[in-house]
């Protein structure tokens, strides 16, 4: 068998606030499809909100995987990811349905379409030595050691996340290799179908103003009475979906470290942060088509699935 005979499955990626839900959306109703979430947050049950979750009644009967998936205290990795996202693109397939991934986080979508290298198992003492650096030094230290030795994986982890940033380290102490070199010794979990990858890509300043707008309605919607709940049903700010954009900001201000303007000015210069650390990760991605414009743009959509169509389905 070719690979133009393997069953054709749809990616859309792209950095934060580009329209990707939107998109997916709309090809999911063009190609009968379903959606398979890519989103490192969305996984988690509760946290709604700041995780920009597509509402239920906004779904248009279109089913989403792969959201709500995971209990905040559990560590919900990119190698569960990737078994769980190929086997219900598997499923969806066996359906006769079209599998669009959607989604910003750039190592999911990697380890789903690469695969992850077996990872040496962990060293606590190793674990326990990194941790007592954030502790004296500041986790923000952790992450610069990171960029010393393995500066692909430091521009896709936040400063701030030191479970995945002792994990880095881990990995390189351990094997004297970065994290990422070793991805290409790997089998694609995905290796039974094409993966056809759509970027898309919106000026910077579209970004901070799409972003803006994002963070203010999060707080109207309610964000601090999410957080609040969720601290009173008993899941510790120390919970890994606490850890991320917007949450950690808004944690923030709940301890008053800062009052809300600053805040939601803070969640926007760390968004646009992230979507240029996303766009950087991208541009690595092979075979990845790019289009200029907002996900929701009927102009945009009808030049991905003009671009589609010219493709080559599999013979039946």
């Amino acid at each position: 068998m070719t690979r133009a005979d393997l069953p054709r499955v749809l990616a859309i990626l792209g950095p934060t606030a580009s329209g990707k839900s939107a998109l997916a959306l709309a090809l999911a109703e063009q190609y009968d499809g379903e959606i398979v979430s890519c989103d490192s947050t969305a996984v988690y049950r509760g946290f709604d909100i700041g995780t920009d979750k597509v509402p239920t009644e906004d779904q248009r009967g279109v089913p989403h995987h792969l959201v709500d998936v995971a209990d905040p205290t559990e560590a919900y990795s990119a190698a569960r990811y990737a078994r769980d996202a190929a086997e219900i693109v598997r499923d969806i397939l066996a359906r006769r349905k079209r599998p669009i991934i959607a989604g910003g986080t750039g190592f999911y979508y990697r380890a789903l379409t690469r695969g992850l290298f077996p990872a040496p198992g962990r060293d606590d003492d190793l674990r326990a030595r990194l941790n007592d650096i954030a502790a004296r030094r500041g986790v923000e230290f952790l992450w610069r050691m990171v960029r010393r030795v393995d500066p692909e994986s430091a521009q896709r982890i936040q400063p701030r996340d030191r479970v995945r940033l002792v994990r880095a380290l881990e990995v390189y102490f351990l094997t004297g290799r970065p994290l990422t070199s070793h991805f290409a010794e790997t089998i694609a979990p995905l290796d039974f179908c094409r993966v056809v990858a759509v970027g898309l890509r919106i000026p910077a300043a579209l970004t901070a103003e799409r972003v803006a707008r994002r963070v203010d309605q999060q707080f109207e919607r309610g964000l601090m009475d999410e957080i609040r709940g969720l601290l009173a049903r008993g899941i510790p700010e120390s919970a890994h979906p606490f850890g991320g954009l917007v949450y950690r900001q808004a944690l923030d201000l709940l301890h008053g470290v800062r009052d809300e303007p600053a805040t939601r000015a803070l969640i926007v210069q760390e968004n646009r942060r992230y979507a240029r650390r996303q766009l950087i990760w991208f541009r690595k991605e092979p075979n990845l088509e790019w289009f200029d414009g907002p996900g929701e743009s009927a102009e945009v959509q009808a030049r991905v699935v003009a671009a589609l169509s010219a493709q080559q389905e599999p013979r039946a």
